[in-house]
């Protein structure tokens, strides 16, 4: 018997903070939308955002990804 199981990528959210106070926020694993409300609050803590260059996974759908794992190993 296997149980169906969410897959969750992992998400990473880096920050880069330079010598004259300017922060770079880079994200991987994030697709579409989920990006910009992932990071949405953190930028505006930090301040102005001055510049914002999408990725190639920023464009992406999310898909609805599942694997089962055998009931035997939960």
């Amino acid at each position: 018997m296997s149980l169906p199981m969410k897959w969750m990528p992992q998400q990473t959210v880096r920050f880069r903070i330079r010598q004259d106070g300017r922060v770079e926020e880079s994200v991987e694993g994030v697709v579409g939308e989920a990006c910009r409300l992932l990071t949405e609050r953190i930028e505006e803590s930090i301040g102005v955002v001055e510049q914002s260059t999408p990725t190639a996974e920023a464009f992406l759908r999310p898909q609805d990804q599942s694997q089962s794992i055998p009931a035997e190993l939960l």
